[in-house]
């Protein structure tokens, strides 16, 4: 039986994205979020979520967002387990991105279209579209897609 477990947030960014690649090569980046919310009492409620990145969007993520930013995270939960220096059980849920953006709320952006990179284009390890098969030359866009 699958479960789709999708979340997306919305906070501000707690640490710069720190950047590092795995013995095959592969790019990951993490960094904290914090959402805030209003609890009762109009106290404000803080919950904080650790985010990891993989392949071409760690490489962007590290090159575009940095501490305070606002982003919008969208991806999927995952839980990890290990056992600590002293033998007890620890674990821990994070969110494995499947795109990070930034949140136009109370800032602008200005967006560049990076070149294909080649590699995964996505956190799932499938192949990306954005091969030179699948790209209009007229526009630069990916023919299954509609540019933003």
């Amino acid at each position: 039986m699958a479960f789709d477990n999708t979340v997306t947030i919305v906070g501000n960014v707690t640490r710069d994205p720190e950047l590092r690649y795995t013995p095959a090569g592969a790019a990951v980046a993490n960094f904290g979020v914090a959402w805030n919310r209003k609890g009762q009492n109009d106290e404000d409620v803080v919950s904080f979520f650790d985010v990891t990145c993989w392949r071409n969007l760690a490489e962007n993520v590290s090159e575009s967002i940095s501490k305070g930013s606002r982003v919008i995270v969208y991806g999927r939960l995952d839980q990890r387990s290990w056992e600590n220096q002293d033998g007890e059980r620890r674990s821990k849920v994070e969110i494995v991105a499947d795109d990070v953006a930034p949140s136009l709320k109370w800032a602008t952006a200005d967006l560049t279209r990076n070149e294909f990179r080649g590699g995964d284009s996505d956190s799932s390890g499938g192949s990306g579209v954005n091969d030179s098969s699948s790209v209009d030359s007229t526009s630069n866009y990916p023919t299954d897609e509609e540019p933003f």
